[in-house]
């Protein structure tokens, strides 16, 4: 049977169908990014009762009780509203640096202040105290299954684009899944998900529109507690960033030795090498010139080693006598 030629239409499909292989290995970046997953509501719900406690001190059940009755009363009265963002602060001590970083005067019993968003498209980075500051990356790892079930969506197009300016193939995703979530649009965009988180996670609250201009008094340790509420959650989006990259950092070595064989068996000798069961006739059916041509099992094993690539403890240990015993040899041959 005559060898078929691999043409770029075929590359594709061999590259897909490698790809959608990749997502489903049970790999260390997958598992982290599953196990943190998997704690997600539970670390909502937990830091949620905590700024509940302290939005319910300051502004007590009777207080919004009296507040809706005088809104309800008087036309000109607009002093109550429900929300999900809150500035919290603790009296403490600060320290001024300067340019160098080093500590130039320590500033005591002084409102120690951030801002924390409960929203699904809040902002999660710690060290920011903007309220106006949003941030998609959160509810497209939450959302990744959902979000990708769906026709021109993608909740991996942030980590793909990472290193790119922004342009229409980044905009049109990140809309739609904004779209998809519920997280634009208006009152009229029906999908549930950013409509049911955010009702789940709000509060009737006295005061201006600006959360910033009702910070609450909390204690040091319910603010320490939020703080690391956001890192949890960022360190979840982290796990999601990792686990992606590592697909997209095999499949570029994979794109590339693809570009460099000539014929589709190589291909698939490819896939099969790296434990993904194909053929011509499906590849055929479904619907280069590099300076080195990639041999299939060496690619195969190359492309293996960009996964679990996190260490155990013993792994290392074992690592190291093996070097210190090869640099003995290599002492010993040269005496």
């Amino acid at each position: 049977m005559a060898r078929i030629r691999l043409n770029q239409e075929y590359r594709n499909k061999v590259a897909n169908r490698i790809k959608q292989s990749l997502f489903q290995e049970d790999t260390q970046e997958k598992k982290k990014y599953d196990t943190l997953k998997g704690e997600q509501v539970d670390l909502n719900d937990k830091a949620w009762s905590v700024a509940k406690d302290i939005v319910r001190r300051h502004y007590t059940e009777e207080d919004v009780e009296k507040a809706y009755y005088l809104q309800n009363k008087f036309e000109n009265v607009s002093t109550i509203a429900k929300d999900s963002c809150f500035h919290f602060h603790y009296l403490g001590t600060k320290e001024k640096t300067n340019y160098d970083n080093e500590v130039v005067s320590i500033e005591e019993n002084v409102p120690i202040e951030k801002h924390f968003d409960f929203r699904l498209n809040g902002d999660i980075d710690e060290t920011n105290n903007y309220s106006s500051n949003r941030d998609q990356s959160y509810g497209f790892a939450l959302f990744r299954d959902e979000i990708n079930a769906q026709e021109d969506c993608n909740a991996d197009i942030l980590i793909e684009q990472a290193d790119k300016d922004d342009n229409p193939h980044k905009r049109k995703f990140v809309e739609n899944n904004e779209k998809y979530l519920g997280l634009s649009g208006g009152r009229n965009n029906e999908t549930k998900y950013g409509r049911e988180w955010n009702e789940k996670y709000q509060l009737d609250l006295i005061g201006r529109d600006y959360c910033r201009d009702r910070s609450i008094a909390c204690e040091k340790e319910e603010f320490d507690f939020l703080i690391t509420w956001k890192k949890q959650k960022s360190a979840f989006v982290m796990a999601h960033s990792k686990w992606i990259e590592s697909v997209l950092k095999q499949m570029k070595e994979i794109k590339l030795g693809l570009k460099g064989y000539k014929w589709l068996d190589e291909a698939i000798e490819l896939a099969t090498e790296l434990g993904l069961s194909i053929n011509d006739a499906e590849i055929i059916r479904t619907n280069s010139t590099g300076l080195v041509i990639y041999n299939p099992k060496n690619l195969a094993e190359r492309i293996k080693g960009m996964k679990n690539t996190e260490k155990t403890r013993e792994q290392k240990i074992a690592e190291r006598v093996a070097y210190m015993q090869q640099q003995q040899t290599n002492s010993d041959n040269l005496n």
